[in-house]
């Protein structure tokens, strides 16, 4: 039985190369510490960071807002009309909500 010669290029005959090109496929794809992954969890980690940088800014707003409210009683009387609906006895509140299009 005669089977046809398959001309296979040099480079690909070549054991080293062939066993370089396995390993890299192995270490990006399949490796339990695969390329793949580490770039998933590098974006992850590059959010995690963006939402760790907006919460501390939160923070220190909430911060401010804590002191300024202990300093003085009439922002203590603003903040828990504004946000609590509190009034005084005397007093009627009509809540206006603007409906959104």
């Amino acid at each position: 039985m005669n089977f046809p010669k398959i001309n296979i290029p040099p480079y690909l005959r070549n054991k080293y190369i062939l066993t370089l090109v396995v390993f890299g496929v192995w270490i990006t794809f399949f490796d339990q510490n695969n390329l793949w992954d580490k770039y998933k969890l590098s974006s992850r980690i590059n959010q995690l960071e963006k939402q760790k940088h907006h919460y501390e800014i939160e923070i220190e707003q909430n911060q401010r807002k804590l002191s300024e409210i202990q300093e003085s009683p009439e922002s203590l009387e603003k903040f828990a009309r504004e946000q609590y609906l509190m009034k005084k006895k005397n007093e009627d509140i009509f809540v206006i909500v603007e409906e959104e299009n």
